[in-house]
């Protein structure tokens, strides 16, 4: 069984055991988590889009981490401005129990 669902404004295909890194959802490591909003659903080929689709899936948030680096480095030239900053976007590991 394999479905689409939409996570925090983004789209992520699924299915069970899966895990996978959203963006920072809350919530503690252990609880419970579910998402209603199902694009799609592929149940053993015969699929199942649009308001059609009454599904829910049920998922656990295993982590809450961090993402790599990402520098942006801002120059002029001849000018002697340099301007480096960066940020590491917050993730939260998630693993698929259940699509019902």
């Amino acid at each position: 069984m394999l479905a689409v669902v939409k996570i925090a404004g983004q789209q992520f295909k699924v299915s069970k055991d899966q895990t996978l890194y959203v963006p920072q959802l809350s919530g503690n490591a252990g609880d419970k988590v579910e998402f209603a909003e199902v694009l799609l659903l592929d149940n053993n080929g015969s699929l199942t889009a649009g308001a059609d689709v009454k599904a829910v899936v049920k998922a656990e948030i295993v982590d809450h981490l961090q993402g790599d680096k990402v520098i942006a480095f801002k120059m002029k030239r001849r000018k002697g401005f340099r301007k480096k900053i960066g940020h590491r976007t917050h993730f939260t590991k998630i693993k698929i129990n259940e699509i019902a």
